[in-house]
């Protein structure tokens, strides 16, 4: 078995799996669209052939930021004979076990690689899904296998997020007059304000990076990810204070090379529960309505912070879809 990042002349007979991954976080359309700003790159989608030339029999498809030297996340992860790819080309990855050896060892030969050149972890992979995934057998069986190649390649954690939407339709909330927002140009503001709100929080991968890093080194990896990876502007950062100037929390919009997102809100430990997450998400919207003029907004929560998943109901934001995030730690 042969495992490989593919090349240009590949590509035609690859992009048809892609739409065949119904898990899958990139279509063919999307994957030649991203090719031409960097966001997808030949050598960070990987196959596996049984011979040179021969029948592709899976693929992996991963996904970096523009100018980014490693992937950040697998966006897709297809095996011939799987869902859909009846009559696509001569070759089957079979189903059950061989599938899933096959697709393990396509996931472990690119992580070896990418540990080669400087990976000190293997990129999470991300699985889009609907929100009535589990009651669906062709979803749950879809899951099922690519679960558990990640697994044996090194993935085994496992995180699923509720993904949100607001679109103008919903109406922009109005100011309550409870706190007042201000831009913040200090990073070292922020810094302890990610630090600060991380003691008790929900979010479980902040929570597991503070734990493993540092409340500090944790904090400062948030902002440099928010101010240097996201292409939203530093300028839409915003405070959020009392009428009186107690700082209760801060929120910062921002967006990914696709829509406007929530990047992070955060409250205080000693303010929370009195409804400020409501209006620093309130504030968040009407940053990005205004600054970006979306089609939609979106935004991430995990699964059991129902607080939060609460707080994006109360502000007209729809349950529109779920993520599945699996990763090494």
């Amino acid at each position: 078995m042969i495992f490989r990042p593919a090349v240009e002349s590949d590509l035609d007979r690859l992009l048809p799996l892609l739409d065949a991954d119904p898990t899958g976080g990139v279509t063919a359309e999307a994957y030649r669209a991203g090719l031409a700003d960097g966001q997808y790159r030949f050598d960070r989608m990987w196959l596996a052939e049984d011979a040179p030339g021969g029948a592709p029999l899976a693929l992996a498809v991963w996904w970096g930021s523009p100018g980014e030297a490693r992937p950040r996340a697998l966006d897709g992860l297809f095996a011939s004979g799987a869902e859909g790819a009846a009559g696509f080309g001569e070759g089957s990855a079979g189903s059950g076990e061989a599938r899933t050896v096959l697709a393990a060892g396509l996931l472990g030969a690119a992580h070896t690689a990418y540990a080669e050149a400087g990976a000190d972890v293997a990129p999470e992979y991300h699985l889009f899904l609907p929100g009535d995934w589990r009651d669906r057998p062709e979803l749950v069986a879809a899951v099922a296998w690519r679960r558990e190649a990640a697994r044996r390649a090194g993935l085994p954690a496992s995180l699923e997020r509720l993904r949100y939407e607001w679109t103008p339709q919903n109406g922009l909330p109005e100011p309550s007059g409870r706190l007042r927002f201000r831009a913040e140009p200090d990073d070292e503001v922020f810094v302890d304000l990610f630090r600060r709100v991380l003691a008790g929080t929900l979010d479980a991968s902040s929570r597991k990076g503070a734990a493993r890093n540092g409340a500090e080194a944790q904090a400062r990896e948030d902002l440099a990810f928010y101010r240097d990876t996201m292409p939203g502007k530093r300028s839409w950062w915003r405070v959020a204070r009392t009428p009186d100037g107690v700082t209760v929390g801060f929120g910062i919009p921002s967006r990914n090379h696709a829509t406007p997102v929530v990047g992070y809100l955060g409250v205080l430990p000693e303010h929370r529960g009195r409804g400020y997450a409501d209006e620093i998400l309130a504030e968040i919207t009407r940053v990005l309505a205004a600054e970006a003029a979306p089609e939609r907004i979106r935004a991430d929560t995990d699964l059991t912070n129902t607080p939060m998943a609460a707080a994006f109901a109360r502000a007209g934001y729809r349950n529109s879809a779920r993520r599945l995030v699996l990763s090494a730690r």
